[in-house]
């Protein structure tokens, strides 16, 4: 675990470095959880936004996709139930005068024993080779079995002590375990108190028109309001998605792990709307849509699972996460959610509107059910970066720092390098870039030497160096070197857009999901 945290910290240092994020303010020392996309970042970024937005617009017919605003009537977060209920559990230590989410710290503690589990399991795989049986040694060897009773009594202990909403037995649990805060040491708690995660502002001109309104914490409002607008404007008929890419904010408690929780952050949410009874039905068909769109990239299958909900929120009735190994665990990347009718009932509540869909095939009107897939821009433009990150020790005993960026992906898809900066290969170089830069992401480079560019290329995922040389004046051919391989090849300057274009385009990437 600790040589992946010292890899997790090697990354964060290498999206500042080379431009992907930044803390924001950074120049007034930061503001807590608060991120910049540098000039690769955003790149990355909004390759990842247009992977999931074609992925849902342009192979379902039935999906279509808005962008509603952030300020919303403050009603919307009564309906909903933000105003009421969206809390998180909150402690204190009074030592170190630091604040942490009474869940997470039960969580990691259950992580702990897990980790305790996996170090026997190693060890026994190392001792006994390939005649190993893992699953018989999980079942009788005596250490992993009292692990295993600890971690299930605990288990059970948290998540009544969280469908039951009992503040006083989170505490309790925390000092039954020996909880310490990891800056003061001490077990020195407060009580466990409920946290709103909202922002809120005033909206009006003068003091005495005033109205409090919030930062929306979710996007998926903004879906529901416009239902009716989408639905009968579209000529929509069930079932039928609504997507929606946007910032939402939160007040996190604990807002850690760079990128990972932050208090502005993007999400991409779909809502799919259809028939009371098929509900479930159609939140298995999500379940293996959006795990086929992860896997598609390339990060590795293993590197995925599901993870459903201990506690379902009170509008559903099914509930799981797609989770991504990170280098600090298996996290959550995406959330897959039965909402039932939730929603729409009530805002056809709290509205006075009937919000209804009226089914030809069944002459009747009813309030449709919900499925939702919301994922976490963030969340999913880290899992990428940690997956993609390699120090590779070369022949020789060089190193080099590189990016596996999946290559639709890459925020720069080929760099073009003249050899020399003289004797007519910079001007070849600008032919070649000015023929490219129309199709793809192209960065030219001349300062240094050629092995040095190709490093700068390698640490921010660029999937191909175009060398422009002498030969290239007499022949129109370059070398054309693939970054995961760093294998070089002649390649005639008019194949480029092709060769290039296959290995980069996000349409291949779209047809394993077709």
């Amino acid at each position: 675990m600790a040589q992946n945290e010292d890899v997790f910290k090697k990354i964060v240092s290498h999206a500042k470095e080379y431009g992907f994020v930044f803390p924001s303010s950074d120049i007034y020392d930061g503001l807590g959880a608060v991120y910049d996309y540098g000039q690769n970042g955003v790149e990355l970024k909004n390759n990842i936004k247009r992977y999931w937005w074609e992925a849902m617009t342009l192979l379902h017919e039935n999906i279509v996709g808005i962008d509603s605003a952030i300020f919303m009537h403050p009603m919307i977060w009564k309906a909903s139930g933000h105003v009421d209920a969206f809390n998180d559990p909150l402690i204190d230590n009074r030592d170190s005068k630091k604040r942490y989410r009474a869940d997470v710290l039960i969580e990691d503690q259950l992580a702990k024993i897990d980790e305790k589990i996996d170090k026997e399991v190693a060890k026994a795989a190392k001792r006994f080779g390939e005649s190993f049986d893992e699953a018989m040694f999980r079942q009788t060897n005596p250490r992993v079995l009292e692990y295993q009773g600890k971690r299930d009594a605990l288990h059970a202990r948290f998540e009544a002590a969280l469908n039951a909403n009992d503040l006083a037995e989170l505490k309790q649990i925390i000092l039954d375990e020996g909880i310490v805060d990891p800056i003061s040491g001490t077990r020195n708690w407060t009580d466990v108190r409920q946290f709103n995660l909202m922002f809120k502002t005033q909206m009006g001109s003068s003091s005495d028109s005033t109205m409090d309104v919030y930062l929306r914490p979710e996007t998926a409002q903004g879906i529901f309001v416009n239902f009716l607008n989408v639905q009968k404007t579209g000529r929509m008929r069930l079932p039928f998605g609504i997507a929606q890419i946007g910032k939402a904010f939160r007040n996190e408690i604990v807002a850690r792990q760079f990128i990972f929780r932050m208090r502005e952050f993007e999400q991409m949410e779909m809502q799919f709307f259809v028939r009371p009874g098929e509900e479930l039905k159609w939140f298995d068909v999500w379940k293996k849509t959006r795990l086929a769109w992860h896997k598609a990239l390339g990060l590795g299958d293993e590197k995925y699972r599901f993870h459903d909900h201990e506690k379902l929120a009170h509008y559903a009735n099914a509930a799981t996460d797609i989770e991504f190994q990170m280098p600090f665990g298996f996290k959550e990347v995406e959330g897959i959610h039965s909402r039932t009718n939730f929603d729409l009932s009530q805002h056809e509540k709290f509205s006075g509107k009937k919000i209804q869909y009226f089914d030809p095939e069944l002459n009747e009107s009813y309030t449709p059910y919900v499925i939702e897939t919301s994922i976490g821009v963030d969340r999913m433009f880290l899992s990428v970066m940690c997956s993609s990150y390699e120090e590779q020790k070369l022949e020789g005993g060089d190193t080099r720092v590189v990016l596996h960026l999946p290559k639709a992906l890459a925020p720069v898809k080929c760099a073009v390098l003249p050899l020399v900066k003289k004797d007519g290969l910079p001007e070849k170089a600008r032919e070649i870039m000015n023929v490219l830069k129309f199709d793809f992401a192209c960065r030219y480079d001349e300062k240094d030497s050629v092995g040095k560019r190709y490093r700068r290329m390698d640490a921010i995922g660029t999937p191909y160096c175009i060398t422009v040389d002498g030969q290239t004046l007499d022949d129109n051919t370059v070398t054309l070197r693939d970054r995961d391989t760093m294998e070089q090849e002649r390649v005639p300057i008019a194949e480029l857009p092709a060769r290039i274009g296959e290995a980069c385009s996000l349409n291949n990437l779209l047809k394993k999901l077709g």
